[in-house]
């Protein structure tokens, strides 16, 4: 019986894929690294851990606080002033909310950038529960944020149905077994 429901964050509930990559690209590009297309289909889905080491393999960076410091520094002013909530995804949540649905995020994105971006589109009063990449051992595809998400939720994995838009994501949350 389905208990709950999971979402990931990032080109589900909101459109922030676009701009986060602007926003790597723009960090990026002051270290004389010129990101790729390839680049992107590689770290899609990825945690800020994992995307900051794949290129930190490219290109020497500073520690990851440094590095994502400067990130956020770009960040929060365009997602304050670009990012929106994609109109189906939030009538969707609107809609669960009202029938009653318990729901959790369980995103890559480190928490504190998960709950701005909830924050900032409205989204963030639906959820009964928000997990971060950075509150896990491992990332996508490990099964850990959706393990995490079930566990705080109070509700078995497999009572849960997630909702994903990577195939990293989608590995992550078969392999919770939701």
């Amino acid at each position: 019986m389905i208990q709950a429901v999971v979402f990931d964050c990032d080109g589900v509930l909101v459109d922030s894929e676009p701009l986060a990559e602007e926003i790597w690209n723009r960090v990026l590009a002051g270290f004389g690294h010129q990101t790729s297309t390839d680049d992107a289909d590689d770290i899609l889905g990825t945690s800020e851990v994992t995307t900051y080491e794949y290129y930190a393999a490219k290109v020497d960076l500073p520690p990851f606080d440094e590095f994502m410091a400067k990130i956020d520094a770009i960040r929060v002013p365009v997602y304050q002033e670009r990012l929106v909530a994609f109109d189906d995804a939030v009538a969707t949540v609107r809609s669960l909310a009202a029938q009653g649905t318990t729901m959790a995020v369980a995103s890559s994105s480190r928490r504190h950038a998960l709950e701005g971006k909830l924050a900032l589109t409205g989204l963030d009063r639906y959820f009964d529960v928000i997990v971060g990449g950075d509150e896990v051992a491992h990332g996508k595809p490990a099964p850990d944020v959706y393990l995490e998400a079930a566990k705080r939720l109070g509700v078995p994995p497999t009572d849960c149905i997630a909702i994903e838009d990577a195939d990293l994501g989608a590995e992550s949350a078969a392999a919770a077994g939701m």
